[in-house]
């Protein structure tokens, strides 16, 4: 087999397991899978209020080369989010506009960018969330070999295709796609006892009592003292 692969799968999460880990959210997704998962918060969201969870394309290229995303635009399918790496580190907008539509075109609903990306506000305005290292105008070759649909490391967290990405403006979080249904269990149990807190705080109740806290403070040797 080349070192440089296009992989062809029909691995996906299950549509309705995607919803329910985007509504659930990415921090919440996090927590509830023992608080794994998490992409480095150095991959930011190049827009406000984008809320996506969908089965990851992973491309590897070399730096400063976007070869391998064009080569990836076909391996997509409905509600999948493109997960993109470099094989060194790398800054350069690898990703804009144009690329945008041609993978909405077939699509996916956002991209992972552990690189640069440009033409943000025309992103913006179409509406094609991205999340990304850097923003930066150097543009790219296509030139070099490189690898769709294997496992990759972005942000610090090995991503396999087909599994589970959750995003918003908290960050990223990635679920193996074999812990998908149990993650989303967890997760909408966390969210309901957080919507039980919740009711508890907003009535008054202070979170040193609802979480048993004072005896903690007690034990650390914080004490009260009135001002003389």
């Amino acid at each position: 087999m080349s070192r440089h692969v296009i992989v062809r799968t029909s691995k996906r999460v299950p549509e309705q397991v995607l919803k329910g880990l985007a509504e659930a959210g990415a921090s919440t997704v996090h927590e509830a899978d023992g608080r794994r998962g998490a992409v480095s918060p150095d991959l930011r969201p190049i827009q406000a209020g984008a809320r996506i969870a969908g089965s990851a394309v992973t491309v590897s290229c070399h730096p400063g080369d976007n070869l391998m995303i064009h080569a990836a635009v076909e391996q997509v399918r409905p509600g999948d989010v493109v997960v993109i790496t470099t094989t060194s580190p790398s800054t350069d907008g690898m990703l804009g506009d144009l690329l945008a539509t041609s993978l909405r075109a077939r699509g996916a609903i956002g991209v992972i960018l552990d690189a640069g990306v440009r033409d943000v506000a025309e992103l913006r305005a179409m509406g094609f969330p991205v999340w990304s290292r850097a923003v930066s105008t150097q543009g790219t070759v296509k030139a070099s070999p490189g690898s769709v649909n294997v496992p990759i490391v972005a942000g610090g967290q090995v991503i396999h295709p087909g599994d589970a990405i959750v995003a918003d403006d908290d960050g990223v979080v990635v679920v193996p796609h074999a812990r998908v249904a149990e993650v989303l269990e967890a997760a909408r149990a966390r969210t309901a006892n957080e919507d039980a807190k919740r009711q508890r705080l907003a009535a008054g109740e202070l979170g040193l009592d609802m979480y048993r806290l004072r005896p903690l403070l007690e034990e650390l040797g914080v004490v009260y003292v009135d001002e003389s």
